[in-house]
């Protein structure tokens, strides 16, 4: 399996000629198959994918993690340009999704529901563990053993005139079997990181976790570019991953500005900052 990030809000250094912007769409090849997990905010995605020799009109299917247009926001695009695929997601019906803050900042955060009737026949929505193509899974029953992110608190839905927090129930985990074991790819984890693994777990009993993808949601305000939690709580997260079944684990993250990397079993987290990432600031312990 080969996965290649197509848009997040890093690039390499030597390719200027990539976009970056906060989002996320990675492209997998796997036996045969092109799978596009998230899609980004625009098109970016698929103008990165032109560069880098990727035809976004031969993939086979997208699977968008939640209803947020940091990873589905690129949909539009996408629909107009490959005219095959088929689009998986949670079925969502309650309100949309706003994120606010400070009692002046109130923004539509959700994804464009226009497209589901639009295109109606590209879309499937999930609502029980579903083999979507061989080896090729979504697990939708998520617990919550451990606590959620707290960056959460920002982000509600909307129903009416009245707002409520969001509980995430349209977030998804698209699990990956192969022969070394499972390769786990997460969108936001607004469900906490921890909570998806121990769900993966309980679903493929007996089978370890090769790796992770994708997001941890450990950011509060993105534009204050600070932590929600201490560095104790995330250290806390790496003494928790220790104890999942494994060969080797590798856990990557990243959020605005900033990317971190995570071997496991370690002691503790080993922080890898980008080069071009401004200094974080954490919460007092």
């Amino acid at each position: 399996m080969k996965v290649t990030v197509l848009i997040e809000n890093t690039r390499l250094a030597d390719r200027d000629d990539l976009r970056a912007e906060n989002g996320l769409s990675l492209y997998i090849q796997r036996d045969g198959m092109q799978i596009l997990f998230d899609i980004g905010v625009t098109e970016a995605f698929g103008r990165n994918a032109e560069r880098l020799g990727i035809d976004i009109q031969e993939v086979d299917m997208v699977v968008v993690s939640h209803h947020h247009f940091d990873h589905g926001g690129g949909l539009a695009y996408f629909l107009e340009t490959n005219q095959k695929a088929k689009v998986y997601l949670r079925r969502w019906n309650a309100g949309n999704c706003y994120f606010r803050a400070f009692g002046i900042i109130n923004k539509l955060v959700g994804l464009d529901r226009m497209l589901f009737q639009k295109h109606a026949d590209r879309f499937v929505f999930v609502d029980a563990f579903t083999e979507i193509a061989p080896d090729v899974f979504i697990l939708v029953e998520i617990g919550n053993p451990y606590p959620q992110p707290r960056g959460n608190r920002y982000l509600f839905v909307r129903d009416g005139d009245a707002y409520r927090l969001d509980s995430f129930e349209h977030e998804l985990v698209m699990v990956v079997r192969e022969k070394e074991g499972l390769v786990v790819f997460t969108g936001c984890s607004h469900r906490g990181i921890l909570n998806m693994v121990a769900a993966v777990s309980g679903q493929f009993d007996g089978l370890s976790i090769k790796a992770v993808f994708g997001g941890f949601h450990l950011i509060g305000l993105p534009i204050l570019n600070r932590m929600a939690g201490s560095k104790g709580e995330v250290e806390s997260i790496s003494i928790i991953l220790v104890a999942v079944p494994q060969p080797r684990t590798r856990f990557t993250f990243t959020w605005h500005g900033q990317q971190l990397a995570l071997d496991v079993p370690p002691t503790y987290l080993h922080w890898r900052e980008a080069e071009h990432s401004s200094t974080l600031s954490w919460p007092r312990s």
